[in-house]
């Protein structure tokens, strides 16, 4: 890795299935692949980012959702500065299921002040079982950033890893206490584009 370069702890969390690995390949190599297999234990990609001209290293852990492989998780909870739990907007139940892996973040998650977005996948498909304004609601009920994709078609993927970067460099604690100049910059110049983006990202936290 880049030493030069800030780097950020991130975990993808959520059922088996909701497409975290397809959010993954995405955003890192800008592909997707319909029939991926499932995540054994956990993958690991590095993605090197320019946020407001810092060099920043995402350093994105993708975890197995199914329970067999539940057991090999906590370990990778410690030291997350981002975490980001996925559903699948066409499975009810995948979006039933975040309660049991917010109780399970809280348990595991060493950084309580780590930065949680909700992000509702698969938006391209027809057959939706849970509407946006509900992934809205839990998430402003936990204090989560919140968006809706598709790694399929690529729509909101940038984004989402963007915004959760810029917010964790924000956030006071989360990565480095000594940053205050550079946050307060941050925090700034990316004001407006946070107002100017909540038609897809509303930031909740």
């Amino acid at each position: 890795m880049d030493a030069a370069a800030l780097t950020l702890k991130l975990l993808l969390i959520g059922d088996s299935a909701v497409g975290k690995s397809s959010l993954l390949l995405r955003f890192t190599e800008g592909a997707f692949e319909p029939s991926l297999k499932p995540t054994i234990g956990v993958d690991f990609k590095v993605k090197k980012m320019v946020i407001d001209g810092r060099a920043v290293q995402l350093a994105i852990w993708d975890t197995a959702g199914q329970e067999r492989f539940r057991t090999l998780t906590p370990s990778y909870y410690r030291g997350a500065q981002g975490v980001v739990l996925v559903y699948d907007v066409t499975r009810k139940d995948t979006f039933t299921g975040l309660d049991g892996w917010l109780n399970e973040l809280e348990i595991y998650a060493s950084k309580n002040s780590a930065v949680k977005m909700l992000v509702g996948n698969k938006t391209d498909k027809p057959d939706r079982e849970v509407e946006r304004r509900e992934g809205l609601q839990f998430a402003r009920k936990h204090s989560l950033l919140f968006i809706e994709t598709s790694a399929k078609t690529q729509d909101g993927v940038q984004h989402a890893f963007e915004e959760l970067a810029i917010k964790i460099l924000q956030t006071p604690g989360v990565w480095d206490r000594n940053a205050d100049k550079q946050r307060m910059q941050l925090m700034g110049s990316s004001a407006q584009r946070d107002k100017s983006f909540c038609a897809a990202y509303c930031s909740l936290a």
